[in-house]
């Protein structure tokens, strides 16, 4: 059993307030977030949002390459982005899309084999397993072909 934490530590009412985010590895440390970094423009902090999805996208592009080494190819390169939308719902916010892109090389897998494998590691990443509630999760898979 593996176990990882992150810490979060709060000051201030809620539009006004201030957090600040922490993991174990020291990755994130005290680093900042609150209102406007979540709900407006300011770039100074992070956001769940984008946290999420830095985990979701970490989480596949593993899963990715590790079903193509079990299926006999080596990725050389493996880049992805996932766009998680927060909605208003109700009197508050949920997250209804998490849009994953990934773009990968990996010599000697055609197209099929590629979409296939590329699917089976959104299905099978545990993040995607853990976000399983989000109602919907895309994946745009482009091989790129070496020169």
């Amino acid at each position: 059993m593996i176990e990882k934490t992150a810490t979060v530590h709060w000051e201030g009412p809620g539009k006004k307030g201030q957090g600040q985010i922490s993991t174990e590895t020291g990755a994130l440390k005290a680093y900042p977030y609150g209102f406007a970094s979540r709900f407006a423009d300011d770039r100074k902090g992070s956001n769940p949002e984008e946290i999420l999805g830095a985990a979701h996208a970490a989480c596949f592009a593993m899963a990715f390459s590790f079903a193509c080494d079990k299926a006999g190819f080596a990725t050389a390169t493996v880049d992805t982005q996932a766009q998680v939308r927060l909605v208003p719902q109700g009197e508050g916010f949920g997250i209804d899309r998490i849009a994953l892109t990934l773009t990968a090389s990996v010599p000697g897998l055609d197209e099929a084999q590629f979409q296939a494998l590329a699917q089976a590691a959104k299905r099978d990443c545990p993040l995607s397993k853990a976000l399983a509630s989000v109602p919907e999760i895309t994946l745009q898979a482009t091989l790129k072909v070496a020169p």
